[in-house]
């Protein structure tokens, strides 16, 4: 197919504004599927991209879907990602291989606290988007105001393209501002449209909004400034001109309806094939590995250059492991043979399928544009696949879990099925991690909140048949120092063996912004070259563990300054030896503090309980940044300690009658109390004690 008539797009937003309900009526006017189905249906089949048993029992969906859809002569791959905060991950990875995205917003609610995430994960990969706004058949939909919310909360050139025809239970269909036509869904499933004209009583909005339209478009277009100026625009020159402002990210167009209702839907696919950029028109970068300064080499998106795809997601399947990826340059053919420029392994390519949902399609071959699933690939999220060239895709921003649980088989017979769910969800989610720890034994499972190790430990019971026994939630604090202290540490050792010798000399400080930052000013060869990294290493390795109360060491510069070393006793083992007991001992002067995750917390609901959600957060020792009132409905943001807000949801819905929500996501670190860092420092004080 022809580059120009591709599309790979994400369907993205807060959580509950409808994605997933948009995605199954562009399978079913596409023809994909002959049938809708519903999230939450009382037919108990769920919507086709919920393909995992625990999505349609939960009502949310959990790992982003793929699947591919046609839409006149374009042919459209399509990712349906999930909302909650939690899977973020899966948000990041699809947006990172995708032209351009849909924005959903929910007309009643507008612009939510995951809203303005994902539109930040959009920012950080320059991916053009539209706006939906959905479910204008909601008592209080209001898709001007969620409009303003975009231009005010996101800074966003939001432009209306459609107004709505009746909102509510009166909603029936949308006014086209191009065409100057009001369209209507008919038929039992919203399959047919009816133009006619603008109907009097909207007849002097939509002109309004029109001329916003035509404002914002000229300046996007010098021939159509000119045709607005003689009266003489044509619907061909706007679409030219809201094309160029959302190909440079500067136009964000609105368009309106509900999903639900079967309303909007298939003008929203037309705008995406006539506003979104294809593959050809995005710019990809890699770097060239050829070198040694790994200079950026712009992909030419050309079938006939070598092939260089992107790994993005993993599933591990009854059949090998499933590899998603996306084509920048090249063509991939069944039989060829391919390298990981990662670990310089090459693979055979075996099966080559395109994806449903959970449904697979055999090809012969992918061409640049392409986003297609491999078996059989060796290799891991984020590597490279290449005919030979010797360059890497930019890898995706990967979030620090900050939740982690004890876990441990309740049997001998689930021991062997925990290793292996383990194996594989720890490969398949980057943000799920798996560790052990050193002094007790026992096995760590991280990850993004509570509800994404919930999720986890379902599908260990569910999909290996593993009962596990879970310990309380932990909270991923870390340690820094809250002031400047020298260091001045000779290592020796004589007795029994070779000779170990190194002097080393300088200061530790805390410095804002980074984990750890190493510099060397040591000048006279006071300590050789060939030992300033095992100096660094030396360093790095006690940080791992700091002293005062065993969580990790962030924030820290080390500035080596002076130093000794014996021509015979000198080595890599003394300096990294050196460096660590100097660690250790200028730690201790420098006034370490603990560090706990910060969350930042927005809580939304009625109005009429918006004391009750500002009380319970800071009972939780949250701090208020900000509240939102707008049309009946209050957003709480704040800034809460993690470890303070375990069990909240049950606390929240129990205080409203059901009717808030929140959302979480990790905002920064800060300094614990000191009650709380005492208890810290004595646990671990108590622990050592009993592995001595």
């Amino acid at each position: 197919m022809d580059l120009s008539n591709i599309r790979n797009i994400g369907i993205s937003a807060h959580i509950d504004s409808g994605k997933t309900t948009l995605t199954e009526r562009i399978l079913y006017y596409t023809q994909r599927i002959d049938r809708m189905h519903e999230v939450r249906g009382r037919d108990g089949v769920g919507a086709t991209m919920d393909s995992m048993e625990l999505e349609r029992e939960r009502g949310i969906t959990i790992a982003s879907a793929a699947t591919h859809v046609g839409w006149g002569s374009h042919h459209v791959n399509l990712i349906d990602t999930p909302g909650h905060v939690d899977f973020t991950i899966e948000v990041e990875r699809a947006l990172r291989v995708l032209d351009g995205a849909v924005l959903i917003l929910c007309a009643v609610a507008g612009v939510q606290s995951q809203s303005i995430t994902v539109d930040r994960q959009m920012r950080r990969y320059n991916v053009p988007r539209l706006a939906f706004v959905n479910k204008c058949d909601r008592f209080g939909a209001n898709p001007m105001r969620v409009t303003r919310q975009l231009q005010e909360k996101l800074k966003h050139n939001a432009v209306m393209m459609q107004i709505p025809l009746g909102l509510e239970a009166e909603h029936e269909g949308v006014v086209d501002l191009v065409r100057m036509q009001a369209c209507r869904f008919e038929g039992d499933n919203g399959e047919r449209l009816v133009w006619g004209d603008v109907p009097a009583s909207l007849q002097h909005e939509a002109d309004a909004r029109r001329e916003i339209l035509l404002d914002a478009a000229s300046l996007y277009s010098d021939e159509l400034a000119e045709a607005v100026l003689e009266g003489r625009e044509t619907d061909v020159l706007i679409h030219e001109a809201v094309r160029r402002g959302v190909l440079l990210r500067e136009l964000t167009p609105v368009f309106v309806g509900s999903a639900y209702k079967n309303k909007g839907v298939q003008l929203l696919m037309d705008a995406v094939v006539r506003y979104l950029p294809n593959p050809g028109e995005v710019e990809n970068e890699a770097l060239d590995l050829s070198g040694e300064d790994e200079r950026t080499v712009t992909l030419s998106g050309d079938r006939e250059h070598d092939l260089v795809a992107l790994a993005f997601k993993l599933e591990d399947r009854p059949y090998g492991q499933l590899t998603y990826f996306r084509v920048y340059q090249g063509t991939l053919t069944r039989g060829d043979t391919v390298f990981n420029t990662r670990s310089g392994k090459k693979i055979r390519v075996g099966r080559l399928v395109r994806m449903h949902a959970d449904e697979m399609e055999d090809i012969e071959s992918a061409a640049a544009g392409d986003i297609v699933a491999l078996f059989g690939a060796d290799c891991s999220s984020g590597d490279t696949l290449t005919s030979g060239a010797r360059v890497s895709m930019t890898s995706m921003h990967v979030p620090e879990p900050v939740v982690s649980l004890a876990v441990k088989p309740a049997d001998t017979r689930a021991q062997a099925r925990l290793a292996k769910a383990l194996r594989r969800f720890s490969k398949e989610d980057p943000t799920f991690r798996v560790l052990s720890d050193a002094d007790t034994g026992e096995t760590l499972i991280r990850g993004m909140g509570e509800l994404h190790l919930d999720v986890y430990l379902e599908r260990i019971r569910r999909e290996f048949g593993a009962e596990v026994v879970v310990g309380q939630p932990r909270v991923a604090y870390r340690e820094t120092i809250g002031r400047r202290v020298a260091f001045d540490y000779t290592h020796k050792k004589q007795s029994g063996g070779a000779g170990q010798f190194a002097r080393v000399s300088g200061y530790v400080e805390q410095v804002l912004g980074s984990d750890f930052d190493f510099e060397s000013g040591v000048v006279g060869g006071n300590i050789p070259m060939q030992f300033i990294p095992s100096c660094e290493k030396g360093f790095r390795s006690a940080l791992e563990e700091g002293p005062y109360a065993g969580f990790p060491v962030q924030g820290l510069r080390v500035v080596l300054e002076d130093g000794a070393y014996h021509r015979v006793d000198s080595s890599d083992t003394a300096f990294q030896t050196a460096c660590r007991a100097a660690f250790r001992d200028a730690y201790g002067r420098a006034r370490p503090m603990v560090l706990e995750p910060l969350m930042l917390v927005s809580a939304e609901g009625p109005g009429e309980f918006q004391g009750d959600m500002i009380g319970s957060l800071m009972q939780r020792r949250g701090i208020i940044v900000g509240t939102t009132e707008d049309n009946g409905f209050v957003r709480v943001d704040a800034h809460v300690p993690l470890a303070e807000m375990f069990g909240y949801a049950t606390v929240l819905r129990s205080m409203t009658q059901g009717k808030a929500n929140f959302t979480m996501e990790f905002a920064r670190y800060s300094p614990a109390p000191e009650n709380v860092a005492a208890e810290l420092v004595q646990a671990y004080a108590a622990k050592r004690k009993g592995t001595m």
